[in-house]
């Protein structure tokens, strides 16, 4: 964790990784529970529309996530989880919320190692943390997918 990896998160997401670092582990899980509850919902456009989001087979639980790109370049990335996974809620939250509003440049830069590094190691299944990595990973290729197809 040198100062290296840190240029590439985001501010919105080095902000929630150190809100997790600075709380006791035992802690940690009730703050992933509270992003659960955080989730925005998905634009009416994507409403039980699942056909036009992409399932994230890397979750255990049916999580769909789609990614906007507008002609400015900037990002909205939105997310459905179940309730009855809150983990998994509570990550894709807060991929939703730190992504939002960025770049695509700078969600592209984004380590692929950020998941590991909110300090949730312990604190959840590593098939969880895998889950999240799997979020983190289509978002960034879903971003590239819409920024190469907008006009220049």
């Amino acid at each position: 964790m040198g100062r290296m990896t840190d240029t590439a998160v985001p501010e919105r997401l080095a902000e929630i990784r150190d809100e997790f670092l600075e709380l006791p582990e035992a802690e940690r899980l009730q703050l992933l529970l509270e992003y659960s509850q955080e989730l925005p919902p998905v634009p009416p456009a994507y409403d039980g529309h699942p056909e036009l989001c992409e399932r994230v087979v890397e979750c255990q639980s049916p999580v769909y996530i789609v990614i906007d790109v507008d002609a400015d370049g900037v990002v909205a990335m939105h997310a459905t989880a179940p309730p009855e996974a809150p983990t998994t809620r509570g990550f894709a939250s807060i991929l939703v919320q730190g992504l939002t509003g960025l770049r695509a440049e700078e969600v592209l830069a984004i380590p692929a190692d950020f998941p590991q590094s909110i300090g949730l190691t312990r604190a959840v299944s590593p098939l969880r943390i895998a889950g999240m990595t799997g979020m983190l990973m289509r978002a960034k290729r879903q971003v590239l997918a819409r920024s190469a197809a907008a006009p220049a």
